[in-house]
């Protein structure tokens, strides 16, 4: 019982990075149409300057969490003008090219700037434990989990009782019918990257303590965001969440009661079963073609 228990939390800690970072791929997809593979690459940024911001500058670490967010959201809004706009209403291999490119270009020059040795953020919280009876979690898990939720619940009201967060559903619904009844879609593409790249920053300063950041680490992390995303279906923010969490929570019981070899098998498994059985995903809607 211990056992399953300490597995669970540990994927529900997971879950919550994935569930961030699938947060803002999906939004991207959904309101721009673009599949973004330098997706994880932000998340890695965000672990490094969350490091610098706490290792070498000393600050808190929720201090740091928050300036890591700002300092992204103002990257991703150069995404956006640099990459992205041009990119709008392109084919879709063209789209792809261009992200995937973005991401070797950053991994790269994350490698060159800081170096391929990986570092350890160590704050507090990683000291500090709950006993819960029959198990003590670390308070640096309970804080990964509280600031998700958190960041969801905000990430929610902005979107249901913001004039912005309107603006952004009437794109994700119809992009060229948004711009013709007069939103601006161009400032609605820059928020849309804008919190992308601040919920894959969070998840990369969160998860830093726990494990070491590396210019790599956004490899494995992204795969897994797009099984995350097909599995919620695409563009739809809650099956991102849910998604998220499912991932991680299976992830770790097969880790513990099966192997752990087949870790990182698992995500793909439940994918081919989910294109299986509903391809459109879990919280997807089936589009009929109209002729």
């Amino acid at each position: 019982m211990t056992l399953f228990l300490s597995q669970l939390i540990n994927g529900v800690v997971l879950g919550s990075i994935y569930a961030l970072l699938s947060v803002g791929l999906t939004m991207i997809f959904g309101i721009m149409g673009i599949v973004n593979f330098a997706q994880g690459e932000l998340y890695m940024l965000g672990a490094y300057v969350g490091f610098y911001l706490v290792m070498v500058l000393k600050l808190p670490f929720l201090v740091a969490l928050v300036i890591t967010m700002a300092v992204m959201a103002v990257f991703g809004l150069l995404l956006e003008r640099f990459p992205f706009r041009p990119m709008m209403g392109k084919r879709d291999e063209s789209m792809i090219l261009v992200t995937v490119g973005v991401s070797i270009l950053l991994m790269n020059g994350a490698i060159l700037l800081f170096g391929a040795e990986p570092r350890r953020v160590e704050t507090p919280y990683s000291d500090m434990f709950v006993d819960l009876g029959i198990l003590s979690i670390s308070v640096q898990r309970i804080l990964v989990f509280g600031l998700t939720a958190l960041l969801i619940i905000l990430l929610t009201l902005f979107i249901r009782k913001t004039r912005m967060g309107k603006a952004m559903r009437a794109c994700q619904q119809d992009f060229r019918a948004a711009r013709i009844v007069g939103i601006n879609t161009t400032r609605v593409a820059q928020t849309t990257c804008m919190i992308g790249a601040a919920l894959a920053a969070a998840g990369g300063v969160m998860i830093a303590p726990m494990f070491l950041v590396s210019p790599a680490m956004g490899l494995k992390v992204i795969a897994k965001a797009f099984v995350v995303v097909i599995l919620g279906g695409l563009g739809n923010v809650p099956g991102a969440i849910v998604g998220g969490f499912v991932i991680g929570i299976a992830e770790n019981l097969t880790a513990g009661f099966v192997s752990s070899d087949l870790r990182d098998i698992i995500p793909f498994v439940i994918l081919i079963l989910i294109l299986l059985w509903k391809p459109e995903g879990i919280f997807g809607q089936q589009i009929p073609e109209k002729i």
